[in-house]
């Protein structure tokens, strides 16, 4: 098998212990009724917490894994996401090859004080000021923190027309967290990756995002 030269570890001994890895979780894993494409996602998100329940737990819509792809290989999307953690754990090497970018507003400081004024979260002013920057449309947008920040999302698709490329919402919580996943599973205009409950995170955001890559990066050398 061809290795892929962007969105693999970089070393021999690298890859040989991420294989390693996904292949003891196909062995564990047990009955799942994912797709081709979309196993590859759920198993990259088990790698990144050791937690089986995500075999399950993870739902797409129909269009999911189609539209992350087109949104890949298009090139110049950017990737919009509730904090900042999600931007720094993304390989920069694996976005520069495809031209994708991030963004997050969480610490801007018109979105602290329209927090304030208005009494809601930074999260979802943040979401606001994407939208008036005109980054929603067409983005990759990943919320793993905050679920304000996808309530805020699914108004705006709902509301105001947002049409971004595809939603990953999973942020993780007591509070609102399983809710806002259920508004977005509730979704059909936008495509969207979701985790059933309160379970979720940035971390699981960013492998999904690092699996769509490599989704991305497969489909390039295959028609090449």
């Amino acid at each position: 098998m061809t290795i892929p030269a962007v969105t693999e570890q970089l070393t021999a001994s690298g890859r040989a212990i991420e294989h390693g890895s996904f292949a003891i979780i196909d062995a564990e894993v047990g009955p799942h009724d994912y797709s081709a494409e979309q196993w590859p996602l759920v198993r990259r998100m088990i790698h990144a917490n050791a937690d089986f329940e995500f075999n399950g737990l993870t739902v797409f819509h129909p269009q999911a894994m189609a539209a992350g792809l087109a949104a890949v290989l298009k090139g110049g999307t950017p990737i919009v996401t509730d904090v900042e953690m999600i931007c720094t754990g993304l390989s920069r090497p694996r976005l520069q090859h495809f031209a994708l970018y991030t963004r997050h507003y969480i610490s801007d400081t018109v979105v602290i004080e329209r927090a304030h004024a208005e009494n809601t979260t930074r999260a979802v002013q943040a979401m606001r000021k994407a939208h008036r920057e005109g980054e929603l449309d067409g983005a990759i947008v990943g919320i793993g923190n905050a679920p304000t920040a996808l309530i805020e999302v699914v108004r705006l698709i709902r509301e105001e027309g947002v049409r971004p490329s595809l939603v990953i919402g999973m942020p993780v919580g007591f509070v609102s967290a399983a809710e806002s996943k259920d508004l977005l599973m509730g979704v059909d205009d936008v495509p969207w990756v979701a985790i059933h409950g309160r379970k979720g995170g940035s971390t699981l955001v960013v492998a999904a995002i690092h699996a769509l890559l490599s989704f991305a990066e497969n489909e390039q050398q295959r028609v090449a």
